[in-house]
């Protein structure tokens, strides 16, 4: 489980160098989208995620191999977690909110199908992953609020 962990807070360390030094000179200052947390909301939040991510990923792990299923569900997994690893650079690094509406559109399918792949061998690990796919739902809809916004 461990290793799961670790893989996850790596990549909650890329997005805070991506994210820190954005927020009080660039997001700041934009108009934010109706319903935007506080600031000191995100990493909480992202925290207990990334960590649920992790045992889900372990349960499918160390359930074993079915025809394939398990490694098929984990790389899906691994996927969807470089997809989130890039979101934040593009979005507060890059400033290009427009390529982050795709990445986070990306993100989405990648949760869902993630989802999908999990229940298939472990109920609760599917489970452990809703969260996140609920959270990353309202995180397009603010990405797009900022674009929108700040078109």
């Amino acid at each position: 489980m461990a290793g799961f962990i670790g893989l996850t807070l790596l990549v909650a360390a890329v997005a805070g160098v991506a994210t820190v030094p954005n927020i009080k000179t660039w997001y700041a200052v934009l108009p934010h989208p109706p319903f935007t947390p506080p600031n000191g909301v995100f990493g909480p939040v992202w925290t207990v995620l990334y960590i649920g991510m992790a045992i889900a990923a372990w349960r499918i792990w160390r359930c074993g191999d079915v025809l394939g299923d398990h490694q098929r569900a984990l790389n899906l997994w691994g996927w969807q977690l470089g997809v989130n690893a890039i979101w934040a650079p593009i979005f507060f690094a890059l400033h290009r909110p427009a390529l982050a509406i795709a990445v986070i559109l990306a993100l989405d399918v990648m949760v869902t199908l993630t989802i999908i792949a999990f229940r298939r061998i472990d109920r609760i690990a599917a489970i452990l992953m809703v969260p996140y796919l609920a959270w990353s739902c309202f995180a397009t809809y603010l990405t797009i609020g900022f674009w929108w916004l700040n078109r």
